[in-house]
């Protein structure tokens, strides 16, 4: 795999073209692309090339296009983005950095598509709201917040994600969903948060091969995922390779 090629590929189709539903509001002008509403409420910057314009001019014009929405937002942005001292102009504009996450792509045709589960754990594909809401509760737990409006998405779009649960009697211990970007080669894995007492015995590295066999089974070639800190070894031993560092910055 060609990581430069395939991070420009990912920066065009995936960053300059969000595929954000139906009612979600994108713009673009000269170096940016934001979204202004999606599905899950989220609201930012998606891509940013600001090379040969005036970058605190364009960091400022941003601030006040986000700030007549009353949106709470963040510019998205990646370890290869211009100006190099971007990062520095955001934190002089009052963004605040959140967690670096490590942007991570794999072939599916290369990751597993099983592997092992604990004896009293089973996988449960969400196909209705009961499922929906077990994917909620266990987001709510691993993640904190109120993930609802995911589980809104996932019954009102099963033609462009998928999700599963993994379950011990009636209680859901992890789940994660796959979202497909149509007209791409991409798909995109989001969530795999698990229970505390659960990590460490293969759960997670279930529900990624799960969703690398939903991914090839729709025609996809490669799977992208965020990775934290604590799912990235994991990954990059099922064979993800690192492309780039994603990190958020917010404006209060």
């Amino acid at each position: 795999m060609n990581a430069d090629e395939i991070l420009a590929r990912f920066d065009r189709e995936i960053r300059q073209r969000p595929q954000e539903g139906p009612d979600a509001i994108v713009e673009s002008e000269p170096g940016i692309v934001r979204v202004l509403s999606a599905h899950d409420g989220w609201a930012g910057i998606t891509w940013s090339d600001l090379t040969g314009l005036d970058a605190d001019a364009v960091v400022a014009a941003q601030v006040r296009r986000f700030a007549a929405t009353g949106l709470p937002w963040e510019w998205k942005l990646y370890s290869h983005d211009r100006p190099a001292d971007l990062p520095a102009r955001l934190l002089a504009a009052g963004f605040e950095p959140g967690p670096p996450e490590s942007l991570l792509v794999a072939e599916v045709d290369a990751l597993p598509r099983s592997a092992e589960l604990p004896d009293s754990v089973r996988l449960v594909p969400v196909t209705g709201k009961h499922e929906a809401d077990l994917l909620v509760r266990v987001h709510d737990e691993v993640f904190g917040g109120d993930h609802s409006a995911i589980g809104r998405h996932l019954l009102a779009r099963p033609d462009i994600v998928r999700a599963v649960v993994a379950v011990v009697g009636d209680r859901p211990i992890c789940a994660g969903r796959v979202e497909f970007h149509e007209g791409t080669p991409f798909a995109s894995i989001w969530g795999g948060g698990t229970s505390p007492d659960w990590r460490g015995r293969g759960v997670f590295r279930a529900l990624v091969a799960y969703r690398a066999g939903l991914a090839v089974a729709a025609g996809y070639r490669y799977l992208q995922v965020d990775a934290s800190a604590d799912s990235s070894p994991i990954l990059r031993r099922l064979g993800f390779v690192h492309l780039a560092t994603t990190t958020p910055y917010v404006h209060a």
